[in-house]
């Protein structure tokens, strides 16, 4: 019998498990803090319960954790981890390291159903949401997880698609009974789903990344056809329906391609759109991919867009690429390892 997995629960959950036991209530905060503070790989490390309980626990639940089953390393020190999840799927999940601070990029589902015509991922189709264990392991379960100073969950899949087990690993994150993370530390991206938005809000104070990647929306649907009954327009009256705390950051995510979206008609329509809001564009250097007929300005034409931007009172910035060399644009390790086994 295939055991349920105690790391991934939040508090109120660890509460229905000691429940089923016969414990009290406030022993769900001592498995937490094991679970989340001291880090331990079995339940019989939780020694201020006795031998009993934890062979009672042992029985029905296991931690849960699960090495990555490779990684590849970039010359610029990016790490590339591949994940086994879902019953033979993989995901990916990359580290990028700085001077001052260390992000991992996380993945929220198993393939993707958004379609985005210029991504990887889009092209493995959606094989799953990935549960709260399988999020949060990917930070629990690399070598560099005691350096770790921010997350973004831009990985593999669209976030607020997978709401539930997204809302639930950050409040493990953030909550004083979990990792006790700061909001600002988190940034969840998203397609730009409107309803879900709302919900986020509502309930999260981590900062939100919105792909843009045309302030048109005609050209925004060629690229994510998600978008065809959906509005930019729509989308930031429900963004500036809410008042944001100044902690909670809202960005726009604008990959650059070349002669599709980096004009100074783009800029000027961005200027229209975000002038009034306080707001970041990230500006993203295209990686490319294999059979995209996509292709990337170079890094001077980036920093010119941004410049324009910059001019007209928007803060724009590029993010520098990383992680080329290990085909870091999301989706290609995991593509190529389910491609090695279809043939194998």
């Amino acid at each position: 019998m295939q055991k349920e997995k105690l790391y991934g629960k939040t508090l109120n959950e660890l509460i229905d498990v000691t429940r089923k036991i016969g414990l009290p209530g406030y022993s769900a905060r001592q498995i937490a803090d094991w679970l989340y503070k001291k880090e331990i790989t079995s339940i019989n490390e939780m020694t201020n319960l006795s031998k009993k309980i934890r062979d009672s626990l042992k029985s029905t639940y296991e931690i849960g954790l699960s090495a990555p089953v490779t990684v590849a390393v970039s010359n610029d020190g990016t790490k590339k981890y591949l994940f086994k999840v879902l019953n033979n799927k993989y995901i990916e999940t990359a580290l990028i390291p700085e001077a001052k601070r260390a992000t991992l990029c996380v993945s929220s589902q198993a393939g993707c159903k958004m379609g985005c015509v210029f991504c990887m991922t889009g092209r493995q189709g959606f094989q799953g949401n990935l549960t709260a264990n399988e999020i949060l392991n990917q930070l629990r379960s690399i070598p560099e997880a005691g350096i770790i100073t921010n997350i973004v969950y831009m990985g593999m899949g669209e976030p607020l698609d997978n709401m539930t087990e997204v809302l639930n690993s950050l409040e493990i994150l953030t909550a004083e009974w979990g990792y006790g993370w700061s909001p600002s530390r988190i940034t969840v991206s998203t397609i730009g789903l409107s309803e879900p938005i709302r919900e986020f809000l509502e309930k999260s104070r981590c900062h939100l990344a919105i792909s843009l990647h045309s302030p048109f929306n005609e050209e925004r649907s060629e690229l994510m056809p998600i978008h065809k009954n959906n509005k930019i327009e729509d989308l930031l009256n429900i963004i500036n329906s809410f008042e944001l705390s100044k902690q909670q950051r809202i960005s726009f995510e604008y990959i650059l391609f070349s002669g599709i979206n980096d004009s100074l008609r783009h800029i000027k329509g961005l200027s229209r759109l975000l002038g009034s809001m306080r707001c970041r564009i990230n500006i993203i250097l295209f990686h490319h991919v294999p059979g995209s007929p996509f292709r990337s300005p170079g890094p001077a034409e980036a920093e010119s867009f941004r410049d324009a931007l910059n001019a007209r009172g928007i803060t724009a910035t590029v993010r520098r690429s990383r992680g080329e060399d290990i085909g870091a644009a999301c989706g290609l390790l995991s593509t190529l390892e389910q491609n090695k086994e279809k043939n194998e």
